[in-house]
């Protein structure tokens, strides 16, 4: 299935509009709609949410979120060059695609869509995991979206999955897995895309739980987390002492050696310290 609508093939859009790829924008386009169409089914059942992309560049991936049923689509795009292209899909889907010429980082996109939201992008690398700590940390939880299905290089991807005492094990598996269920569902090559980037790239799927897995100040577990991994290779005791002068006893309060170091840490000690240190700065 090289084609799934009546829009031309991607390579014709691109030369059409003179769509190169910047390296700037952190670009890296899919033009093959059958592998768009598999990326949009990982988010699992469109038809009855709204969903979020960012980046969509020619739209090859909101061609296969629309075949693929999504109710309605709000695609952010930074790069003016690609709107003409957006529009012609918009065109062929009345009503269902809205662009937004803009910055992601600066659109608030719950002014234009209506829940539940979906978030299914293949996101540019050069903000993709800023925007991924933005929807795993908001004010309130459960967030504004239900699930995430989002395109990273591969080792970003293998990050936020990540079990204790891995070296990809930090700050992202943590604050993913504290709120969601994440997990890898899709592999790409480099010469899925053009340009080839000089990574692989994977496909991340993160659903929203309710409530977090384990109770704790999200302020604090994110000062804590922060703080123990900017400092990976130092003891806890170590790394953790500008957070309290009496780190150690808070350590021991978790369960936690304090000569452990944080990749060493388990979500629910982490959790655990964060609560210990809460309950000592909320005393008179």
């Amino acid at each position: 299935m090289s084609q799934i609508d009546q829009i031309p093939p991607l390579r014709d859009v691109i030369a059409t509009h003179n769509l190169s790829a910047k390296k700037s924008l952190g670009q890296n386009f899919l033009l093959d709609l059958n592998l768009t169409a598999k990326i949009a089914r990982q988010a699992g059942d469109l038809a009855s949410s709204d969903i979020l992309e960012i980046g969509p560049g020619p739209g090859g991936l909101t061609r296969g979120l629309l075949a693929e049923g999504a109710r309605r689509v709000l695609a952010i795009e930074k790069d003016a060059r690609c709107i003409p292209a957006l529009e012609e899909i918009a065109a062929h889907y009345p009503d269902r695609l809205q662009i937004i010429n803009g910055d992601a980082l600066e659109v608030d996109p719950l002014a234009h869509l209506t829940p539940p939201i979906k978030v299914a992008a293949n996101l540019p690398y050069n903000v993709g995991t800023e925007l991924l700590v933005r929807w795993l940390t908001p004010a309130q939880w459960p967030p504004f979206w239900s699930s995430l299905t989002l395109m990273f290089q591969k080792e970003v991807a293998q990050r936020i999955v990540a079990e204790p005492g891995s070296k990809a094990y930090g700050r992202l598996a943590v604050l993913a897995q504290w709120r969601s269920t994440a997990r890898i569902v899709l592999d790409l090559p480099p010469q899925a895309f053009t340009p080839p980037p000089k990574v692989s790239s994977a496909v991340v799927h993160l659903e929203a739980l309710p409530e977090p897995r384990y109770p704790a100040d999200p302020h604090m577990l994110s000062k804590v987390v922060a703080a123990a991994f900017n400092q990976r290779r130092k003891m806890l005791r170590s790394s953790l002492k500008s957070v309290s002068p009496d780190i150690e006893a808070h350590l021991k309060n978790a369960d936690i050696m304090p000569t452990d170091r944080a990749e060493q840490i388990s979500l629910a000690q982490f959790c655990a310290l964060a609560r210990s240190l809460k309950a000592a700065d909320s005393r008179p």
